[in-house]
């Protein structure tokens, strides 16, 4: 069977929206080459999402983005570890080509999101023995949450440039002001009117001119092709995360004792949207291992790709 290339990314994603309402929830994959197609949470949610690997894989990765990207920032990470393990990223509800329920169906919060990630874990029958979860940005705590109830849900989580503690002193303030009223709705409203912007820049800040960075073109195009889809945008959905992201952080903070999942905290040291004290405390307070890279930003699978393989296989060798 011939499996669709990213390049015919957009192609392939429409046809397989057309036909996705149609789709059986958690068919089997193919792994002998990328693949793009959709997958039925419950009646609310369907995701899109990329699998790909050998025949034979030697472990499991699935990769959770930040806003505001979607899978096919995974795209070049995911073609060279797919020689040797069986690959998946997915689309959280609101980015991407997946499912943007209102509100008032889908609260878009940090627990809801560990909702749809143990969700999608259960439906494909991933080995969780030996499975790496590696999570960036709002990635990072439904992971997180996710393991304070089931312990043995990784083998291992990588996170990395996230807030997992309610630390204002460590967020951008443009962040911070998502939380809570009267900043939340004009922050909210802003991020809409200058979407262009932030798809262009983004992954920019804070970076000197010499670091600085493009995105591949397809990635660029289906961020912004993909902004808003039936009435919710990226930003809103952001907007949403944040609403709950107090109340969830604090979860997490008193529920650390029961976090047993091994965790490696990776950060940029350019990182200006959270800085790297949090993942730091977070280390810390979680005994687990800290590892801040020079020079980069709070996308280091975007700006330094090599080294995102590189602590994959190592999570696999440990």
């Amino acid at each position: 069977m011939v499996m669709p290339s990213l390049k015919n990314f957009a192609i392939t994603a429409s046809m397989a929206m057309a036909s996705a309402a149609s789709a059986h929830a958690g068919a089997a994959i193919s792994v002998t080459g990328p693949k793009i197609d959709f997958i039925k949470i419950d009646e609310t949610i369907t995701l899109r999402r990329m699998v790909t690997g050998p025949t034979s894989a030697t472990g499991t990765v699935l990769f959770l983005h930040g806003f505001p990207e979607t899978l096919t920032v995974w795209k070049e990470i995911a073609e060279t570890l797919g020689k040797d393990y069986e690959v998946h990223a997915f689309d959280w509800p609101g980015y991407g080509q997946s499912s943007r329920p209102s509100a008032s169906q889908f609260s878009y919060s940090p627990r809801d999101y560990a909702k749809v990630l143990r969700a999608y874990i259960e439906k494909t029958g991933v080995d969780r023995s030996n499975l790496v979860i590696y999570a960036s940005d709002i990635g990072g705590l439904p992971a997180l949450l996710l393991a304070l109830d089931e312990p043995t849900v990784a083998r291992k989580i990588i996170v990395g440039d996230f807030a997992p503690f309610n630390r204002p002193q460590y967020m951008y303030e443009s962040l911070q002001n998502l939380k809570a009223e009267p900043t939340a709705t004009p922050t909210r409203a802003y991020m809409n009117k200058t979407s262009d912007e932030i798809l262009q820049n983004v992954h920019r800040r804070g970076l000197a001119p010499e670091t600085q960075y493009e995105l591949a073109p397809e990635v660029q195009a289906d961020m912004k092709d993909s902004w808003a889809r039936n009435g919710v945008t990226s930003a809103d959905a952001f907007a949403f995360y944040y609403s709950h992201f107090t109340r969830d952080e604090d979860y997490l903070e008193a529920n650390l004792h029961k976090l047993k999942t091994p965790v490696k905290v990776i950060w940029g040291d350019r990182d200006i949207y959270i800085k790297a004290g949090m993942g730091k405390e977070f280390a810390e307070r979680t005994n687990s291992q800290f590892e801040l890279l020079a020079g980069i930003g709070h996308f280091p699978h975007l700006q330094d790709p090599a080294r995102t393989v590189e602590e994959v296989r190592a999570a696999f060798a440990d």
